[in-house]
């Protein structure tokens, strides 16, 4: 029975949050008159005495008392006796682990925000180093239409941008102070919930007691979050993994970021993009087994929920180890502009930008433009070249108003160049997007 009802040997982490908001609770009932002032300044020196023992490593935790509460508060009752016995006044451990694991998460948002706003810092760095570096963008994997390295970086940018508001958002609506909910039905001590609230910086205190110690739709919040980030790096994990590979050499991974094969001497691997890349189903894994156990639980509060912390704080310390490992990826990211601009030319990435001047100069409707244009990828492939490499002839034997200006547009460079529409991949397009960037995250 101890070693399943026990939970100290993880819950030990919110250590800081369960004296910080007992200290705010003594206070409290003190401003109050519920304690004496003595008594509350004895807990809260005696509890500034726990914490330095836990943060300096000489603190006995014990599975017998259960969990950080119990553990804190016996320590406390050895170090000052009798007024420790009064901190638990108007309180249950039900309102108390649902402060301290709510501030938790909140400060893991706060984490991953500034984690996120660092990784978008280093992407803006090479999306700017190669605002008009063209590169081949894909479809299925398939040379589709030229873009521009800084196009592609930005995409990151604005995927990141919008897993910091999801962060941000999160916070927003779980910053509700649960103390003075007790056990779930409130107290009849004249506590003041506001002056609590206020102490630990929420924005006010929750609105219902049965479900402040009942949910925790905040922590789900938090690994939803959490999950969709970890998905948009492992996208780029994959993207890394496949252009470091020999067959595509856009990108030349550092070498703090490879390593080696114990037999093949030649082999660069990319193993910190492989190992980001799995990460994410230890993420997508907890956010799952929280919705389980949450999911058939009657109000108020179950034991079941103290199978709550690990699969969060093991998601947690994963998205902030993949934040770190993918900026010094990113960072330290070697991109081929040679290859990258030979491979953008191939597999007739300009077609579409002559079906488009067949639109525009002859006025063909797009359907028609678009048959012409493939009789010419046609012609192209049984040539054995490129659309640029065609003759004025070929091209008026399938088409014969085609002008010699329709070598203006099939140049890749061109192409991007043209792509002028808001959100296109137009080098000055990408510039544009990189300052208002640059002006959000100063």
């Amino acid at each position: 029975m101890e070693a399943i009802n026990a939970s100290i040997g993880f819950d030990q982490r919110m250590a800081q949050q369960d004296i910080t908001g007992s200290r705010a609770h003594a206070a409290m009932l003190a401003a109050t008159g519920i304690i004496a002032k003595q008594d509350a300044q004895a807990i809260d020196q005696g509890l500034t005495q726990v914490l330095a023992e836990i943060e300096g490593g000489t603190f006995a935790f014990s599975a017998a008392l259960e969990d950080i509460h119990m553990n804190v508060e016996a320590r406390l009752s050895d170090i000052i006796g009798t007024p420790a016995g009064r901190l638990h006044t108007a309180r249950s451990r039900n309102d108390q682990v649902a402060l301290d694991f709510r501030m938790w998460v909140r400060d893991q948002c706060d984490a991953a925000i500034a984690g996120l706003d660092a990784l978008m810092r280093a992407f803006l760095a090479q999306a700017e180093a190669g605002a008009d570096w063209v590169m081949p963008g894909f479809t299925h994997l398939q040379t589709a239409q030229p873009v521009t390295w800084g196009h592609h970086m930005m995409a990151y940018v604005e995927m990141l941008a919008r897993d910091k508001g999801r962060f941000q958002d999160a916070r927003a609506r779980m910053n509700e102070c649960p103390l003075g909910a007790a056990a779930l039905a409130g107290t009849s001590f004249p506590i003041d919930r506001q002056m609590t609230a206020q102490t630990l910086g929420f924005d006010r205190p929750t609105a219902n007691s049965l479900d402040t110690v009942s949910d925790r739709d905040f922590a789900l919040e938090f690994l939803s979050a959490a999950s969709i980030c970890a998905m948009h790096l492992s996208r780029f994990a994959e993207e890394l993994v496949i252009w470091s590979s020999a067959q595509f050499r856009f990108v030349r991974m550092s070498d703090q970021f490879s390593t080696g094969s114990s037999i093949m001497p030649q082999k660069r691997n990319p193993d910190a993009a492989e190992l980001l890349r799995a990460k994410l189903g230890r993420i997508l894994g907890a956010t799952v087994a929280l919705f389980t156990v949450m999911k058939g639980l009657p109000l108020a509060y179950s034991k079941d929920m103290q199978e709550d912390k690990e699969q969060v704080f093991d998601a947690a310390d994963t998205l902030m180890l993949g934040l770190a490992a993918m900026e010094g990826m990113v960072r330290d990211l070697t991109a081929n502009r040679a290859t990258l601009e030979t491979a953008a030319a191939s597999g007739f990435s300009t077609a579409t930008d002559l079906a488009d001047w067949l639109v525009r100069e002859l006025n063909l409707p797009f359907r028609e433009a678009h048959h012409v244009t493939g009789s010419l990828v046609k012609l192209a492939e049984d040539k054995g070249c490129d659309l640029p490499d065609l003759t004025l002839e070929d091209m008026q034997n399938v088409h014969g108003q085609i002008t010699q200006a329709v070598y203006s547009v099939l140049g890749v460079q061109n192409s991007v160049n043209s792509r002028t529409s808001y959100g296109g991949t137009a080098p000055a397009n990408v510039r544009d997007q990189i300052a208002r960037w640059k002006g959000v995250l100063e």
